[in-house]
């Protein structure tokens, strides 16, 4: 079973219906931990990771499954180049410095990235994203474009447009996997790499609502992989 594809604004509904019913903190914990399981299935040798973080709840999402991450063997790092004044991201930010990992003060060049990690995990832009991208992302997404260290993307590929896809059909961020939450978006029907579904918490009622068609998940696993 395919799972419906979302334009932005059902995409923005359907989080708003969410925060409706849930808390915050309590979507974006099954929100990581669902993005830390996917990642441990793809890639469970790769254990130096870099968690690349953005300013809004796809970073915080990357917190958390940066959290889940080294709590389920794997060595990451996080780079945080904008931190909001927001309490949520500054507790997420303390969780992860409790469990002793480390947060880099400067985003590691091309040869660094190749060399010193097995995997880059995406977390800066998430379905709200708007072009152009600021000139404080930028240089980051250049490097990680650049790079030849699989990336994995949260919920969009950073700098793609989230229904058109690839703004730049040259130079553009192609992650080897990306992980949608609570169903794909359209800019997810341009990405061809491993493509994992996770966010295990769209009851029965929105499902239906938003005709969603969303895949059975195997048993308790929070993470199903499309394709």
């Amino acid at each position: 079973m395919q799972p419906r594809y979302l334009k932005q604004t059902e995409a923005i509904k359907l989080d708003e219906e969410l925060f409706h019913y849930f808390g915050v903190e309590q979507l974006m914990e099954l929100a990581g931990l669902s993005c830390a399981s996917a990642i441990a299935e793809e890639f469970p040798e790769s254990k130096n990771l870099l968690v690349v973080v953005g300013p809004g709840n796809n970073g915080g999402d990357g917190l958390v499954c940066a959290r889940h991450l080294k709590l389920f063997g794997f060595s990451p790092e996080i780079f945080y180049p904008k931190r909001p004044a927001k309490i949520l991201y500054q507790k997420l930010l303390k969780q992860c410095e409790l469990f002793e990992i480390p947060v880099l003060s400067s985003f590691p060049v091309v040869e660094q990235l190749n060399s010193q990690y097995a995997l880059v995990v995406d977390a800066l832009f998430g379905f709200s994203f708007k072009a152009p991208v600021r000139q404080e992302f930028s240089e980051i997404l250049n490097t990680m474009t650049n790079m030849s260290t699989p990336c994995c993307s949260i919920d969009i590929p950073s700098g793609w447009d989230v229904e058109t896809g690839p703004v730049d059909t040259d130079t553009y961020l192609k992650p080897a996997m990306l992980i949608s939450l609570s169903a794909p978006k359209l800019c997810a029907s341009f990405f061809h790499g491993i493509h994992y579904l996770g966010g295990r918490f769209i009851a029965p009622m929105l499902a239906e609502k938003y005709e969603l068609n969303l895949p059975n998940y195997p048993l308790t696993h929070n993470c199903v992989r499309l394709c």
